[in-house]
């Protein structure tokens, strides 16, 4: 049983609410992109809901919020390879995203870590999946560092100001 929310199941309810929009919102978001890259992946601020929920909800929230989002990104976009790619790609790499709301880290730590994680999931499928992209002579890891760094650096920072804006918004909203 959830203990962290209160208000018994309403305020399950309301948590599985919440979530569902943030799941909505994260997916809407993954459409607008600023930049695509050619074998996927780009830059937009999907993250950002997900982020949000997992800071307000907590990490266990966070992240099962974050593998739904992945899982629907996962079957709009179907660009799966192999199961494990699918794994990584998608739901464990958007559920890391969740990470950023364990309460015992800071704002920035917490999202920061989570950001981390998720380019991490994405290096290692890339490694391990896509190195027939990398070029003659390249190690596969440094080019999925490289590639994926390419989208997942400047998502993860405009996501981490957005995130920033909306959840000091809500400590002042909060404090009135």
């Amino acid at each position: 049983m959830v203990k962290d929310v209160g208000e018994g199941d309403s305020g399950r309810i309301r948590v599985l609410v919440e979530g569902a929009l943030c799941v909505a919102m994260s997916v809407v978001l993954s459409y607008m992109r600023i930049f695509t890259m050619p074998q996927g992946g780009s830059i937009t601020l999907e993250m950002t809901p997900l982020l949000f929920f997992s800071l307000r909800r907590g990490a266990k929230w966070g992240m099962a919020t974050g593998a739904v989002s992945g899982f629907l990104q996962m079957l709009l976009s179907w660009n799966v390879y192999h199961p494990a790619q699918a794994l990584l790609d998608y739901i464990v790499a958007f559920a890391c995203v969740g990470a950023a709301g364990i309460r015992e880290l800071h704002f920035v730590i917490g999202v920061t870590a989570s950001c981390m994680l998720r380019f991490l999931c994405h290096v290692l499928s890339g490694a391990v999946f896509f190195a027939s992209y990398a070029p003659e002579g390249q190690s596969p890891w440094i080019y999925s560092l490289i590639y994926n760094g390419t989208h997942m650096i400047p998502s993860s920072a405009i996501s981490f100001i957005a995130t920033w804006l909306l959840w000091s918004r809500t400590l002042s909203v909060r404090g009135r």
